[in-house]
């Protein structure tokens, strides 16, 4: 009886999405990390095969997760969230650094990164608030309790500092926004990183120039709100203000790896053997392979070692080079069938926390997802985004399984939910 509870009203086209996605990326870590066809997958000596471990004890964990009673979830959402923020607290005290990153606990070998386990029960504490029917995101007080949710671990992340994972975090805007979040916060949002890459490439005075110019046709022709010169002269001096600064900002406020990926980025004096060494092999890695690839483990610039942490950050272009354009394809329509399908299941869902949950899981997965892909591919600066499912990792593995089959708990649990 307790076999049929836990697989009463799963959802399989999302458990084989995962399967497949899981087993890709198994497959795509033992091409790039194999010292030798005869050595077994089972050694945990390499990372294929403690990356087998760590997917064998996903069966446990995801068992664990359906056996569960669905409204656990929401009705501790505070307390996962609670204890949550005190592994991140923790690091600042038994925290392992890294790459000068203390964003790890090490104990006797066993490495566990508390961020990526953090944005899901964040996500979870969301919907909780969120689902309340007096939350009206429309009202300022309630907005700013929606954005200490998401930012006391963004800052807890940032002073690690992991500028990476706390990025992903910022992606919840959108879920915030469906949920009645007025549109001006995502649109202030791209207009300052554009300003941001503009000063950077232009002279300043020309981005003031241009949204004034913006200002004073949108004031004249202005006929549905009010118009009040002194908004438009305040944006145009914020927009000033905010335009001359961010040579200030890139000059005396980011570290020089984070200046690094930029100009990589934009193209700016990199040097090919040092900042820019990885992007120009990862993208010599992806467009050598071609319409079909070189085949599986026939890819030279894997077997070769050229790109650094290919079997993390840069695995998307082992599949670039083995199974080139079609086989790149089917991994971003794999992942683009799982997205849809969570979304469709989302909308579908007789719970607000259940629905909300739903878009937080979508949208981190997306996330990583284009930031990871547009990484390899000069959209976006190199800021160690793993890409679900693939890269190399039991904390990502084992986190993106939890967030991905709580939600699969809570859409088989919505029988009974009327």
């Amino acid at each position: 009886m307790r076999t049929r509870s836990v697989n009463k009203g799963i959802d399989w086209i999302v458990v084989l999405l995962y399967i497949a996605l899981v087993a890709i990326g198994w497959s795509t870590i033992y091409s790039t990390t194999m010292v030798s066809e005869s050595a077994s997958i089972f050694d945990i000596n390499q990372n294929y095969g403690r990356q087998l471990l760590f997917i064998a004890l996903c069966f446990p964990l995801v068992f664990f997760m359906l056996l569960l009673d669905a409204k656990i979830f929401e009705r501790l959402s505070f307390v996962f969230y609670a204890i949550g923020i005190l592994l991140l607290l923790g690091l600042f005290v038994f925290g392992h650094t890294v790459k000068g990153q203390t964003n790890w606990y090490n104990f006797g070998g066993f490495s566990f990164q508390p961020s990526e386990f953090v944005k899901t029960v964040t996500a979870l504490l969301l919907a909780k608030y969120l689902s309340f029917s007096q939350v009206d995101l429309k009202n300022t007080k309630q907005q700013l309790i929606a954005f200490a949710i998401i930012g006391l671990p963004v800052f807890l992340i940032l002073l690690q500092p992991d500028m990476g994972s706390a990025m992903i975090f910022f992606s919840l805007i959108f879920v915030l926004n469906r949920e009645g979040l007025p549109s001006w916060y995502i649109i202030s949002a791209f207009v300052a990183v554009g300003i941001f890459i503009l000063a950077l490439i232009i002279n300043p005075i020309y981005i003031v120039i241009g949204f004034a110019l913006i200002a004073f046709l949108h004031f004249i022709n202005n006929r549905k709100i009010s118009r009040n010169p002194f908004l438009y002269i305040g944006l145009v001096l914020i927009i000033s203000i905010f335009s001359y600064s961010i040579n200030y900002i890139y000059n005396n406020v980011l570290e020089a790896h984070q200046k690094d990926r930029i100009d990589v980025l934009l193209g700016k004096n990199v040097n090919l053997k040092k900042e820019g060494y990885n992007l120009h092999q990862s993208m010599i890695a992806i467009g050598s392979g071609g319409l079909t690839g070189k085949g599986y483990l026939e890819g030279t610039q894997t077997k070769g070692g050229f790109v650094p942490e290919q079997h993390t950050d840069y695995i998307f272009t082992t599949i670039g080079e083995e199974w080139g354009f079609l086989g790149s394809v089917t991994v971003i329509v794999l992942f683009t069938l799982l997205f849809l399908r969570i979304l469709y299941l989302a909308e579908h869902q007789k719970t607000d926390f259940s629905r909300i949950y739903g878009y937080c899981v979508a949208t981190y997965l997306f996330t990583h997802f284009a930031v990871n892909i547009a990484m390899l591919i000069k959209l976006f600066p190199t800021i160690g985004v793993p890409l679900p499912f693939f890269s190399y990792g039991g904390s990502s593995l084992w986190a993106f399984t939890i967030m991905l089959f709580i939600f699969v708990k809570l859409d088989a649990n919505k029988i009974n939910e009327w």
